[in-house]
């Protein structure tokens, strides 16, 4: 599914790079070390986001990317259940 999927660059995990999100829905990946820290989804990109700063094991990552739709909860399953299948199983380090 991720190959129809129109996603920005991988981003610095910064407070900058994260103002410039747009406020639109869509679905989001966080990444650190080669790994997907966190997949999500969210009615307003930047805001979650940035709200994400707070959490202690998503503040570990260096890069994110993001997809603008309104498909964003379909799309979160989706790259969630493809990441299982690659990964026995297991959530990305942040979702466990």
């Amino acid at each position: 599914m991720e190959n129809n999927i129109t996603w920005s660059d991988w981003l610095d995990y910064s407070t900058e790079q994260i103002a410039k999100t747009p406020e639109e829905p869509g679905a989001y990946m966080m990444h650190a070390a080669m790994k997907i820290l966190y997949i999500g989804d969210s009615n307003n990109l930047r805001q979650t986001i940035l709200e994400s700063l707070n959490d202690t094991c998503i503040r570990d990552a260096k890069r994110f990317r993001y997809t603008i739709t309104s498909k964003h909860e379909e799309i979160k399953t989706q790259l969630l259940k493809e990441y299982q299948e690659k990964h026995d199983g297991k959530l990305p380090k942040c979702m466990e």
